[in-house]
């Protein structure tokens, strides 16, 4: 009776383990899906080349005013020479910097 017992409870075991193997190799193409367009959708934008409306579009807390101020900058002062040169522009602050940083370069 005992060996019947140990044996039903190997078989559960076993069977708890080829589940969870097999759930291990299952691709999960679902959870990579919005991982992958996360990506594409986090796009560098470089400060010395954008255009205002990509600016206002892909900056947040940039508005028209702000995104012409940065390029209106650009054009009287030359290239960005660091993405904190940003501070510069008028209306430009270091929450909204630090909001973007990761997005900006001057490349």
């Amino acid at each position: 009776m005992l060996k019947a017992r140990l044996s039903s409870l190997l078989l559960v075991v076993l069977a708890s383990l080829s589940l969870a193997a097999f759930a291990a190799e299952t691709p999960k193409t679902e959870s990579a899906k919005p991982a992958a367009v996360e990506m594409a959708q986090a796009a560098v934008i470089n400060l010395n080349t954008a255009d205002a409306a990509t600016l206002q579009r892909e900056l947040a807390g940039i508005g028209a005013t702000k995104a012409q101020a940065i390029v209106a900058y650009r054009e009287e002062h030359g290239n960005f020479a660091s993405i904190d040169e940003l501070l510069e522009v008028k209306g430009i602050g270091e929450a909204t910097l630090e909001k973007n940083r990761h997005k900006l370069s001057v490349n």
